[in-house]
C-alpha cells in the first residue's frame, strides 16, 4: 500500500477475549482507523466499563455499525453468527477477516456435519482464502474474505507443513496431535467446564476421539497438501492457565533421515518467515516462548531415523487469533506483514 492514508476498519464482537485482543492490536496499529466496535451484550456501553483499562472506546449494536464507513473488518464472532454479518459486509464491498469457523470450510456439508447448522452462504466459500500466511500467503494478498485458522489448527499445520511439502510423512502411519490450550480458548461466556473450580490445578481432555470440530480444518488443509488426512488423530486439552497452546506431534517418516538433515528442513523453509522460529537441536518449545506473542516456536525431537516428536507453541489469542488475523489484514492491504505486531 503506497498512501499514507490510514485503514478504516471495524471490530464485530469487541466483547469477546478475540475481540478484545484484536481491539488492543488494532489501537497500536500505525496504518489503521477504528472507525467502530460491536457487542450485543454490552451495546451504548464503552469498553472500560467491561474490561478494566482506561479507553473509553464506545461500543454500538451491530445493527448501528456504519458499514459504508470502512474498508475492512474484523468478525470475532461465534460460528454461525459471524454468517449474516460477513454477507452483509461483502455486499456493501468491505474486505472481511472472519475469526470464526464459518469459512474455513470449503464444503457446505461437511461445515453442517461439523457445526449442526446450515450455511447461509455457500456461494462465498469459493472466494474465502484459508489464512494460514506461511502456506497461503500469494492467495492471502488477494483476497477479499480471509478465513483465519483455529488456534489449534494453526500449530499442528505450521509444524507439519515442512514434512508435508516434501512428501515425507509415511503415508500408513498415523500423525497423533496432543495439543493443550489455556482457558480463554473456550471464550468468554460462562461453562461450567472453564469455571475457576472446575479448571484450577486441573488438566482436562475434552471433545477427544476424533470430535473436535478443528478437526475439519486440519484435514482439509493435510489434504491439500498431499497428505493423508484419514490418518491424523486429534485430542484437546484444557491447561490451568490463562493463554497459551503447546501441541506435541508424533509422526512416522516414509525414509531413514538423520537429525541434521530434519532440523536443516525445517530451518530452511521457514528461514524467512517473520512469525514461525525453529529452535536449535536439543530445545524445546514451551507455552512461555510465544504467550502474548504472534510467534509459532517448533522443535523437532527425532526418536529414530524414521519417527519424530514435534513441538509447537503459540499464543491461543495471539498467532491462534487475533495476532494471526492482523498479519493476515496486514498482507491483504499491501502493509508490512509484521506492522502492528512488534
Amino acid at each position: 500500500m503506497k498512501s499514507n492514508a490510514k485503514i478504516a476498519v471495524g471490530v464485530y464482537g469487541a466483547s469477546g477475549y478475540t475481540g478484545f485482543e484484536t481491539l488492543h492490536l488494532l489501537k497500536h496499529h500505525p496504518a489503521v482507523e477504528l472507525v467502530f466496535a460491536t457487542s450485543e451484550s454490552s451495546a451504548n456501553q464503552t469498553l472500560s466499563a467491561i474490561y478494566p483499562v482506561a479507553w473509553d472506546l464506545p461500543l454500538v449494536a451491530a445493527a448501528e455499525a456504519p458499514l459504508d464507513q470502512v474498508q475492512a473488518v474484523f468478525c470475532c464472532l461465534p460460528h454461525a453468527a459471524s454468517m449474516p454479518t460477513v454477507i452483509a459486509a461483502r455486499e456493501a464491498g468491505v474486505r472481511v477477516i472472519d475469526l470464526s469457523a464459518d469459512f474455513r470450510l470449503t464444503n457446505a456439508a461437511i461445515y453442517e456435519k461439523w457445526y449442526s447448522v446450515s450455511h447461509e452462504a455457500p456461494h462465498l466459500l469459493s472466494q474465502a482464502v484459508y489464512g494460514l500466511p506461511e502456506l497461503f500467503r500469494p492467495q492471502i494478498a488477494q483476497t477479499d474474505l480471509l478465513a483465519n485458522p483455529g488456534c489449534y489448527p494453526t500449530s499442528v499445520l505450521l509444524a507439519l507443513a515442512p514434512l508435508l511439502k516434501e512428501k515425507l510423512l509415511e503415508p500408513e502411519a498415523p500423525i497423533i496431535a496432543d495439543s493443550k490450550s489455556g482457558v480463554s480458548g473456550a471464550g468468554r461466556s460462562l461453562k461450567l467446564t472453564s469455571h475457576f473450580v472446575e479448571v484450577n490445578e486441573n488438566l482436562s481432555p475434552y471433545s477427544i476421539g476424533q470430535s473436535h470440530r478443528h478437526l475439519a480444518e486440519m484435514e482439509q488443509t493435510i489434504l491439500a497438501l498431499g497428505g493423508r488426512a484419514d490418518k491424523l488423530i486429534f485430542s484437546p486439552h484444557l491447561t490451568p492457565i490463562s493463554r497459551g497452546m503447546l501441541s506435541t506431534i508424533y509422526v512416522g517418516l516414509n525414509q531413514d533421515l538423520s537429525p541434521a538433515t530434519i532440523q536443516k528442513l525445517f530451518a530452511d523453509q521457514y528461514a524467512n518467515e517473520p512469525f514461525v522460529r525453529v529452535l536449535p537441536a536439543g530445545q524445546l518449545a514451551t507455552m512461555a516462548h510465544t504467550q502474548r506473542t504472534n510467534l509459532c516456536v517448533i522443535s523437532i525431537t527425532p526418536v529414530n531415523p524414521r519417527q519424530l516428536i514435534l513441538c509447537a507453541s503459540i499464543d491461543n489469542l495471539g498467532k491462534g487469533a487475533a495476532g494471526q488475523a492482523v498479519q493476515n489484514f496486514n498482507i491483504m492491504f499491501g502493509l508490512e506483514e509484521t506492522t502492528g505486531l512488534q
